[in-house]
């Protein structure tokens, strides 16, 4: 009984170490930045729609999402319809962004998809796997948008880091993949029980995915066009600023902020996705001002459409399956 609560605290005191240095982060960029000014003035039509047009694209990128998620559940043998987990997704958007609590939105997807498929296990292995996947793309973005333009290596610092990143990130994913997939390692957890299973399961969905190109071949092509669907998310908000910055910069540097801005090192990735934003835009001619606005932006864009996930939080996730695995009945009795 006394785990819940400790859990519990330090799941609290991360989200107010991250709050505190989000806070710190933007105390940094504030004073270097005219908020007045980060909207072009007389261009308020143009920025309207590229906004409008940000929206509809994040929207979009989340429906892909959760058919990734649909793609992964496939491999479990599992089918859940997609306008479900798109709603479980958009929820789990909401809870992240509007409901900055110990329970994040990952948690809600798992709690909820569970529900349909009957196994936390399964559920807890389609959101890591699903994210993972997502991981893997994106670093490769980086790169492929960088080779297409190699002029971009003329700026210095930049690329270099964003090249050094993409390729951290990669080697880290290949490690975390064998350990993953290796019978020695996580598979050593597939037939226990308790919170062990989990580990089990991841495993059970990479070895499924290594058995499966197709399937794999699925899962990766959804998640490549998701992630294409963020750079162009971000693309839309370099126009609504104003930044005439060429596409493939975006593909280039999009990435690299969007991998930096889910570390665990501030909360929801304020002010570090805008101090990335500078850090990657400002070689190409942007001023502070204006890419810190491109990250307030692509934040907005992300709220608007988190915001219609409220209805799918009240509601809730509907039925459980009625027929019940094994594995989960001794924690329901619990």
């Amino acid at each position: 009984m006394g785990q819940a609560p400790a859990s519990s605290r330090r799941a609290t005191i991360g989200i107010v170490v991250r709050a505190v240095a989000s806070i710190a982060m933007l105390a940094l960029l504030l004073p270097r930045i005219d908020l007045g000014s980060i909207l072009p003035r007389g261009q308020h039509v143009a920025t309207v729609r590229w906004v409008t047009i940000g929206v509809v694209i994040t929207l979009l990128g989340f429906v892909l999402s959760a058919w990734r998620w649909q793609r992964v559940l496939a491999v479990f043998e599992e089918h859940v319809p997609l306008p479900r987990l798109v709603s479980h997704y958009l929820a789990g958007q909401f809870v992240g962004n509007f409901l900055p609590s110990t329970i994040g939105g990952d948690v809600l997807r798992v709690s909820r998809v569970s529900n349909q498929v009957g196994s936390s296990a399964t559920a807890f292995a389609s959101v890591v796997l699903e994210r993972m996947t997502g991981w893997v793309i994106l670093p490769l973005l980086s790169l492929a948008g960088i080779l297409l333009h190699p002029s971009l290596f003329e700026l210095g610092f930049a690329p270099r880091f964003a090249v050094g990143l993409a390729l951290c990130t990669l080697a880290l994913l290949v490690l975390v993949l064998i350990a993953a997939g290796s019978t020695g390692l996580a598979g050593r957890f597939a037939e226990h029980e308790g919170w062990q299973r989990f580990i089990g399961s991841v495993h059970v969905g990479v070895d499924r995915l290594r058995r499966q190109p197709r399937g794999a071949l699925g899962v990766m092509g959804t998640a490549a066009v998701y992630q294409l669907s963020m750079v162009a998310t971000v693309f839309a908000a370099t126009r609504a600023i104003g930044l005439d910055i060429s596409a493939y910069a975006v593909l280039a540097f999009a990435p690299a902020v969007l991998i930096a801005q889910v570390l665990p090192f501030s909360l929801n990735g304020i002010g570090l996705r805008e101090g990335a934003f500078v850090l990657f835009l400002g070689p190409l001619g942007a001023s502070t001002t204006q890419a810190v606005g491109v990250g307030l932006v692509v934040y907005g864009m992300t709220l608007i459409v988190s915001l219609l996930g409220a209805p799918a939080f009240a509601v809730g996730g509907g039925r459980r399956r009625l027929t019940v695995v094994e594995d989960d009945a001794g924690s329901e009795a619990a």
